[in-house]
C-alpha cells in the first residue's frame, strides 16, 4: 500500500519526556485548551499562554516557537486519543464491528472533534497542511483498511473522497454559514458510510 505520507503509529508519536518537561507540556496543553476555548485564536499571546500555565516564557519558547504551535500540539493530543480509540477502543469505533458501521463511528467521532476544536482545526489542518498532517496519514490508512475490508474497488481512489467532509473549512461552512446542525450533518455522513459500505 502507498499512502505517499508516513504514518507514525501513536506509539512512536510520543517519545519520552522527563518528568518536569511532561509537567510543562501538560501544564501549557490545558492552558492552551481554556485559552482557545474562550478566545479568539490569532488575538492568543505566547506571554498570555506562559501566565495561563504558570510557566516562563523561555520554558515556553523552548517548545513552541509561537501560539499557532500550541494550537497545533493541542490539536494533536485530541486526535492521537482518537487514533487510539480506532486501534483499540470498543467497536463499532474501534475493531470488530462492519466497515460501513466502523466509517459511521469515525465520522461522529471526527465531527465531534471538530464542533470542539474547530477553531485549532481551522488553524492548523487547511488549505495544504491538511494534507501533510500525521493525523491525516493516519486517517488516510484506516479509512483504506475499511475499504478493503469492505471488498470495496480501487480502494485508493476512495479515501480523499471518503476524508473530504471532515475537512475543517468545510465543516466551518456547513455550521456557521449554512447554520447546520452538528446532528445534522452527522446524520448525512454516517448514512452516507453505510449506503457506501453496505
Amino acid at each position: 500500500m502507498t499512502t505517499g505520507l508516513p504514518v507514525p503509529s501513536p506509539a512512536q508519536a510520543k517519545p519520552r519526556e522527563r518528568a518536569d518537561a511532561a509537567r510543562n507540556r501538560a501544564q501549557i496543553l490545558a492552558a492552551a485548551e481554556e485559552l482557545f476555548a474562550t478566545r479568539d485564536p490569532a488575538t492568543i499571546t505566547m506571554d498570555q499562554l506562559a501566565k495561563a500555565a504558570g510557566v516562563g516564557r523561555a520554558t515556553l519558547y523552548r517548545r513552541f516557537p509561537d501560539p499557532a504551535a500550541v494550537a497545533v500540539a493541542l490539536l494533536d493530543e485530541h486526535e492521537y486519543r482518537l487514533q487510539e480509540q480506532l486501534l483499540s477502543g470498543p467497536p463499532p469505533l474501534g475493531p470488530g464491528a462492519p466497515p460501513g458501521e466502523r466509517l459511521a463511528a469515525f465520522y461522529v467521532a471526527a465531527i465531534d472533534l471538530l464542533e470542539r476544536h474547530l477553531p485549532l482545526a481551522l488553524g492548523a489542518e487547511t488549505g495544504p497542511a491538511r494534507f501533510t498532517s500525521g493525523a491525516y496519514g493516519f486517517w488516510r490508512v484506516h479509512i483504506r483498511t475499511l475499504l478493503v475490508d469492505a471488498d470495496v474497488p480501487d480502494p485508493d481512489a476512495h479515501i480523499d473522497l471518503l476524508l473530504a467532509p471532515l475537512a475543517p473549512e468545510l465543516y466551518d461552512f456547513q455550521r456557521n454559514r449554512m447554520g447546520l446542525s452538528s446532528d445534522r450533518i452527522i446524520a448525512c455522513v454516517a448514512g452516507m458510510a453505510r449506503r457506501f459500505m453496505r
